[in-house]
């Protein structure tokens, strides 16, 4: 039914939805653990700033992080000052501007988790000795995995659904960067509506099992689960 075009852009949008999940879960946690505890007036400019891929049209992210990555460039300059290969129109700069894209769907839910773990917890901890480090770890953490499973879960599925960004990042070259999105683009373009109808069904197919997964697996406060 799919084409082997169609599986390469699968496999791809699955690697990336997987490794911008990955480096979210890694910088995105300490940043949702500030905006938890933190209690300073630049909170709400940062949290405005992680919060902004939600309201800013996915072109105008993508053609600034574009502008960013170019030659001319802050990250274009520091990549060519490194040896590294510019980052348009690579595998590595559609992880950056997805993670860019992505963050909010990991730093909100972290946040609402390690908000509801609240202080009581964390004051025990430190009476028992246990270093901040400790305390996050062995009690915040845990306290918090319905969280972590929620922030991934959308995470990757948000991925998973990117085009504006990733088209002005990526472009659209085979195995490279053509994703999903963009390869039922291309079918729409050549007017090739079986193959995009196809496409799209996994797509949806697999956005409603995400879906449910994540609602199935959500804790019931009335039961205690």
């Amino acid at each position: 039914m799919l084409t082997d075009s169609d599986l390469q852009a699968i496999g791809l949008t699955v690697r990336l939805a997987g490794v911008v999940t990955m480096i979210l879960l890694l910088f995105g946690t300490p940043i949702a653990w500030w905006l938890a505890r933190a209690k300073t007036s630049w909170k709400g400019p940062i949290g405005a700033v992680v919060a902004l891929p939600l309201v800013l049209p996915p072109s105008v992210l993508g053609f600034y992080l574009l502008l960013a990555m170019g030659p001319h460039g802050p990250v274009g300059h520091l990549t060519r000052t490194l040896g590294i290969e510019p980052l348009p129109f690579t595998f590595r700069g559609l992880v950056l501007a997805s993670a860019f894209y992505s963050l909010p769907f990991m730093v909100q839910p972290l946040q609402t988790a390690f908000e509801a773990v609240g202080d009581r917890p964390l004051e025990v901890a430190a009476t028992l000795r246990a270093s901040p480090l400790d305390a996050f770890f062995t009690v915040a953490a845990p306290l918090a995995a319905p969280g972590f499973l929620t922030a991934s879960i959308l995470t990757f599925a948000h991925t998973i659904g990117e085009f504006g960004v990733v088209l002005m990042i990526g472009g659209n070259l085979p195995g490279v960067t053509r994703v999903a999105s963009v390869q039922i683009y291309d079918h729409v373009e050549a007017l090739e509506y079986t193959q995009a109808h196809r496409l799209s069904a996994v797509m949806l197919i697999f956005s409603f099992l995400t879906l449910l997964a994540l609602y199935a697996w959500r804790p019931n406060p009335k039961n205690g689960g």
